[in-house]
C-alpha cells in the first residue's frame, strides 16, 4: 500500500475527513515553502498541477495559472523540484494530463515522479481501459493512479474506475470544468454513493468546491475533499497570505 493510500486511510479510520489543497507548479509563489505552508495549515495531502497548454479539465482560475506558469517557461521537472524542496511529511500527488506523461514516455514520466517523492499522480483524461499500463508502472515505484469518477456514469464504468483505481478515488463534485460554484451540486453525493459499492477506497470529492461551508458539507459523506480554484484565486489575485488563510479555514470545515 502506497504511502498515499496509507495516509488517506489512517485519517478515515480516526473518523476524520482529509483535506487536500490544489496548486498549479510553476505559478509565482508556488514553492516549496508554500508547500510546506499548506502542509503546517492542515493538509493531509497536496496535490500539484503541471501547467498545460489546453487544461480542458480546468476552469478560468487554473488555466491563468497555467498559462501564466507555462509563459515563465515553467518544465515539469521545475515542478518536480519544488516538490523535492517542499520535503514535506505528507503525501503529495501530482495532477496532470495524458499527453504529458505519453510524450514523456510512461516509464521515463513515473521514474521522474518516483525520484522526486511523488506519492501519487492524477490524471483526469486518462480513459479507465488505457490506465492499466500506466497504473503497472507506476505502482511498481510506489506511485498511485488516481482515476475520477464523474457524474452521469454507468454503474459499470463506475465499478472499473474503482476496481482501476488507486490511492483513492477522485468523485467529481458537478458536471463541467473546475471552479467555484454557488451552492454544492446534489450530484456530489450522488457520485459517492454510486462508486461507494465497489470499492473500500477512500472518496475524495472535488470539482467547484467553492467555500469552507461547502467543503464541510461535502466532507459529511465523502472521505475528504479536494480544494482547487478557491485556493488559487487569491493566489492569481497576488494574495498568498489570502490563500493559506483561506485553507485553514477550509480545514476547520472538513471534519
Amino acid at each position: 500500500m502506497s504511502g498515499l493510500e496509507t495516509t488517506l486511510r489512517a485519517v478515515r479510520d480516526r473518523r476524520a475527513k482529509s483535506f487536500v489543497p490544489y496548486v498549479t507548479g510553476g505559478f509565482p509563489g508556488v514553492d516549496g515553502e508554500l508547500l510546506r505552508m499548506l502542509a503546517a495549515a492542515g493538509a493531509d495531502a497536496i496535490e500539484v498541477g503541471i501547467p498545460h497548454s489546453d487544461p480542458i479539465m480546468d476552469g478560468g482560475v487554473i488555466q491563468e495559472a497555467s498559462r501564466v506558469a507555462l509563459q515563465r517557461g515553467t518544465r515539469i521537472g521545475d515542478v518536480l523540484a519544488s516538490i523535492v524542496d517542499a520535503a514535506v511529511e505528507i503525501p503529495v500527488t501530482v495532477m496532470t494530463y495524458a499527453n504529458i506523461a505519453h510524450h514523456r514516455g510512461y516509464e521515463a514520466f513515473c521514474d521522474d515522479l518516483a525520484r522526486s517523492g511523488v506519492d501519487g499522480a492524477i490524471v483526469p483524461d486518462l480513459p479507465v481501459d488505457e490506465a492499466e499500463r500506466f497504473a503497472a508502472l507506476a505502482a511498481a515505484r510506489g506511485i498511485d493512479v488516481v482515476l475520477l469518477a464523474a457524474p452521469g456514469t454507468t454503474a459499470q464504468r463506475y465499478r472499473a474506475i474503482a476496481a482501476a483505481s488507486h490511492g483513492f478515488v477522485y468523485c467529481v463534485a458537478t458536471y463541467g470544468v473546475t471552479g467555484a460554484r454557488d451552492q454544492l451540486s446534489v450530484t456530489a453525493r450522488d457520485v459517492v454513493t454510486a462508486v461507494r459499492p465497489y470499492t473500500d477506497l477512500p472518496l475524495l470529492v472535488g470539482v467547484g468546491i467553492a467555500t469552507p461551508e461547502q467543503a464541510g458539507e461535502a466532507s459529511a459523506f465523502a472521505d475528504g475533499v479536494i480544494v482547487g480554484s478557491a485556493l488559487m484565486a487569491p493566489l492569481v489575485a497576488g494574495d498568498p497570505k489570502g490563500a493559506l488563510r483561506l485553507a485553514e479555514a477550509f480545514r476547520g470545515e472538513i471534519l
